[in-house]
């Protein structure tokens, strides 16, 4: 027979492991985007700050060497960003499967008992 009060509580329980994932979510997508952002202002103030470097160089080899330090320290600082938040999305992950691991584990405890 059909119980409210434990349909209730499964509600209640559910509903509270959905916010607290949501909170885990919100809170890491924010970081993200503040890396983000972050590392876009710095990237550009670096691009700015070339630009002005290179326009006062008065030979092509000096030129060419600049362009090629900035290239470099670019491609180093973009892949160093790009770890950093690939690492913050998998920790989001993690982070937000972590509420609905109990509840998962009772649930598969509870059909593997009712399967034997």
């Amino acid at each position: 027979m059909f119980n409210f009060e434990d349909a209730n509580k499964k509600s209640k329980e559910t509903m509270d492991t959905m916010l607290k994932s949501y909170a885990v979510l919100t809170k890491a997508f924010q970081a993200i985007a503040t890396e983000a952002a972050d590392y876009s202002k710095k990237a550009f103030a670096d691009s700015v700050a070339h630009v002005e470097k290179i326009s006062t160089v008065k030979s092509v080899e000096a030129a060419f060497e600049l362009q090629t330090k900035y290239v470099k320290s670019a491609y180093e600082g973009y892949i160093t960003e790009a770890t950093k938040i690939g690492e913050m999305y998998a920790d989001l992950a993690k982070d937000a499967y972590k509420p609905f691991e109990a509840p998962v584990a009772k649930a598969t405890a509870a059909v593997r008992s009712a399967a034997a």
